[in-house]
């Protein structure tokens, strides 16, 4: 009668000769968890900064209408108070405009110079792990044929 081949245990023998190196998987990680604590960092950083702008803005303008509020002797003085609010506040916005600008180009920069290292960083990652696994391979398959 013959003898079947017990499958299960030669895939088991090829998947032994195979070992698998999870060195790379923990540093992918390493790298990816670390970029994300430096992306999040970015954004705290904006929305802090953010924050400020926005608190200052409104403090601003609230000084600038406890001005305006402030009782007049002439008619006349009453609209000119409103046409200095309506000035300052227009060139407030311009200027806090242009700080939230200035906040959003360093957020880009600093990402792309973060998403760049990172890239070079996995690049190296991964070719290193194929070396290894090329290595690996080789060492493997002439054991096999120097059985």
């Amino acid at each position: 009668m013959a003898k079947t081949v017990d499958m299960t245990a030669m895939f088991k023998d090829v998947m032994g000769s195979f070992p698998v190196d999870t060195s790379a998987m923990e540093g992918s990680f390493k790298t990816v968890a670390t970029l994300n604590e430096k992306l999040s960092g970015v954004a705290l950083s904006a929305a802090e900064k953010s924050a400020d702008i926005s608190s200052k803005w409104t403090k601003d303008t609230l000084a600038k209408l406890a001005e305006m509020s402030k009782a007049k002797s002439e008619p006349a003085d009453y609209a000119k108070a409103m046409t200095d609010f309506a000035s300052a506040n227009a060139e407030a916005a311009a200027e806090h405009m242009a700080a939230y600008a200035e906040i959003a180009k360093k957020v880009q920069m600093d990402t792309v110079e973060l998403l760049m290292a990172a890239g070079k960083d996995m690049q190296d990652d991964a070719t290193k792990a194929v070396k290894k696994a090329s290595d690996d391979v080789q060492s493997a398959a002439k054991k096999a044929t120097a059985k």
